[in-house]
């Protein structure tokens, strides 16, 4: 299948007709070809025309990026270099928005298409009616052979390939043929994957293909077939799915909810979460998207409309919990996804709430055990989901796994249990409950259920394995993995935050989303304007853009470990306090009251803090900087020694010092 609208050699572009050219563009077009668009289409293709007289190589009009969804005006390959050509007709300026798309292009390219990655790339913004700027080739090239965008209008363009390919004389050639078998193996942001799962495509579509990820397929198949066994036998049964942080859990999910979100089907699906900020974004993000693609086509769609369609498809498990208390029936979904499960609430924390909040003074189940049982009352069959995260239980009345398998054993003893057989890894915290369920005969065990891959960095797939070992203290491997991975997915430390915010916004291309996140218990850092307690909007921070002051870009709002767990930044800068202090004889866990720091005893709240730093430390796709400040010695709350021996902790590793 062609990537392309129009794609030729630029000899057959320039004997064809334009007539002929934009024949194949509007034939191809899968939105209505308003006038304006047919307009900018025939711009490009005279003035392309006119340019090309005697260059040799391959033209592309309208070619598909499928992670993002969007298409290159123009894809141009010329000898060894590929010129990526967003086109504004008319404008009289470059907009930084613009210069953003276009990197964009270049680098969903660059990082996505496996004939591309070692390719020499040039983007090129051309504002057709702009002032000339600098054409200066070869100075903004980057370490990976992808270069800034350049400006370019409508009387500098040919100028610009023509000082780019004699910049470059000597590479080798590309095989046109050979680049345009190359597979597209994207990594999307769950984000994304979200828009892109909701409107029709597969997870093969929107995933990488390599070995090393494949078992994300084979997740999802494996959920789906006992999906369908359940329906076809009548039974009921419950599933455990397990992986390490971005491995693709949530992305499991989304792809089984999308595939049966037809009401009238009888597999249809909920995606539940009890993750608020998620399930908001999530929300938001889709019904942006639905009226931006009602609009493509023709048609009118108000923000409400689409949100009470999304809102059906992702639901707080709260709500879903909610309903199930008001109508005593079955609910319409027989199947129900529940992301991060682990986060579900105890017996303690559900029944307190449900007396306090909701008046329900008799109400005496965990919220696994209510969920499970308002699926149980299907008379025919029923499947629950749950999407287990490691090391994430990060709030106080989160259950983890061990109430799900409790009250399987206390009130479901005919449910079927499908389990990873990862479960038993100590960061499940799930073998010892697992013995309760040994003399069960509808227990079954499955590798395919188990995610061993991070996806969230596709740079280098380590990052999570890394962050475990720093946690652990288990320095000598630390180094190991360290030493593995620096090269592809930078790590480094600073004591400075103007520092880490320079070295994020120069890493940072295009619309690489970055940002400040810090542990909710880091109440210390306000001397840094970094202030925990200050409402952030995580709507506003993670979808944002550039000129938004309450985007991440900003680095004024920062966000914490309940606000980004489940998504992810392209580069994060974590901020660390003495919260989580290193010492010679483990972590030190410090929780700020009043004016001072206070010992944290409880296992469990300690489990929950070193936890938070797991998730902080998990969320950069592409790289991140550790500022570990130093402290002042004029402040009681704030002494140097609370810092010292954590950042000498991270140096010793191997972590590279600004």
């Amino acid at each position: 299948m062609n990537r392309a609208y129009y794609q030729d050699n630029i000899e057959n572009f320039l004997d064809s007709s334009r007539a002929e050219i934009l024949g194949v563009l509007v034939d191809n077009n899968e939105f209505a070809t308003e006038q304006t668009q047919k307009d900018a289409w025939n711009y490009q293709i005279d003035f392309l025309k006119r340019i090309l007289s005697g260059f040799s190589g391959s033209i592309y009009f309208e070619y598909i990026i499928p992670r993002m969804g969007k298409r290159i005006d123009v894809l141009l390959i010329v000898k060894s270099i590929i010129f990526v050509i967003e086109f504004k007709v008319g404008e009289k300026d470059y907009p930084l928005y613009a210069l953003d798309q276009v990197w964009d292009y270049a680098l969903d390219l660059k990082n996505f298409h496996e004939t591309s990655h070692d390719k020499l790339i040039i983007p090129i913004l051309v504002a057709t009616n702009a002032k000339s700027s600098d054409m200066v080739i070869g100075s903004s090239k980057k370490e990976d052979n992808l270069f800034d965008p350049i400006r370019s209008n409508s009387e500098t363009l040919e100028v610009i390939i023509n000082n780019a390919l004699q910049f470059l004389d000597g590479q080798i050639s590309i095989d046109i043929k050979e680049w345009e078998k190359g597979r597209y193996k994207p990594t999307p942001t769950i984000i994304e994957a979200a828009t892109s799962l909701y409107n029709n495509h597969s997870v093969a579509d929107i995933s990488r293909s390599d070995a090393s990820a494949i078992n994300l397929s084979h997740t999802s198949e494996e959920v789906s077939s006992i999906i369908s066994n359940s329906r076809d036998n009548s039974e009921k049964a419950i599933c455990f799915v397990t992986g390490v942080p971005g491995a693709g859990k949530t992305l499991v999910g989304l792809n089984i909810a999308t595939k049966h979100f037809d009401k009238g089907s009888d597999l249809y699906s909920v995606f539940l979460s009890g993750n608020g900020p998620l399930v908001k974004i999530l929300q938001e993000a889709l019904a942006r998207d639905k009226v931006k693609r009602a609009k493509q086509k023709g048609e009118k769609l108000t923000k409400k409309e689409a949100s009470s369609e999304v809102q059906a498809f992702i639901q707080n498990v709260h709500n879903f919990r909610d309903e199930g208390l008001r109508d005593k029936g079955a609910p319409i979904e027989h199947v129900a996804l529940f992301d991060e499960a682990q986060r579900a609430w105890t017996l303690e924390q559900t029944t307190s709430f449900m007396r306090q909040k909701k008046g329900v003074s008799d109400f005496n189940m965990s919220e696994p055990e209510f969920l499970i049982s308002c699926l149980n009352r299907h008379p025919d069959w029923a499947v629950v989901v749950c999407l287990v995260g490691g090391g994430q239980e990060i709030n106080t009345g989160e259950a983890g796994i061990s109430e799900w398998i409790e009250a399987l054993e206390r009130s479901f003893p005919d449910w079927k249990i499908y389990i990873s057989t990862r479960l038993t890894d100590s960061e499940y915290s799930a073998g010892e409950i697992l013995e309760r369920i040994k003399h069960r005969e509808n227990v079954f065990h499955s590798d395919s259920l188990h995610l061993s891959v991070s996806m969230r960095s596709f740079r280098a797939e380590n990052v999570s394995l890394l962050i475990k070992q720093i946690l652990d203290i288990e320095t000598e491997k630390a180094r190991e993995t360290l030493t593995q991975l620096k090269s592809k997915y930078p790590i480094v430390l600073t004591r400075d935050f103007k520092k880490a915010k320079a070295w994020l916004k120069n890493k940072a291309r295009g619309t690489e989303r970055y940002g400040i996140v810090v542990s909710s218990q880091a109440q210390r850092l306000k001397p840094y304007a970094i202030d925990v307690k200050s409402p952030v909007d995580p709507v506003h921070w993670f979808l944002d853009g550039k000129d938004d002051i309450r985007s991440s870009y900003y680095m004024e709002d920062v966000a914490t470990e309940f606000h980004v767990q489940g998504l992810e930044l392209d580069w994060a800068c974590v901020a660390w306090d003495g919260d989580f202090r290193f010492s010679e004889k483990g972590w030190i866990y410090k929780s700020f009251k009043g004016s001072k720091w206070q010992n944290i005893s409880k296992k469990e709240r300690q489990l929950y803090l070193k936890n938070a730093y797991r998730v902080l430390l998990t969320r950069a796709r592409q790289g991140m900087v550790i500022v570990v400040p130093e402290g002042d010695k004029e402040d009681a709350t704030r002494l140097p020694e609370f810092y010292e021996d954590t950042f000498e902790y991270l140096k010793t590793i191997g972590i590279d010092v600004l």
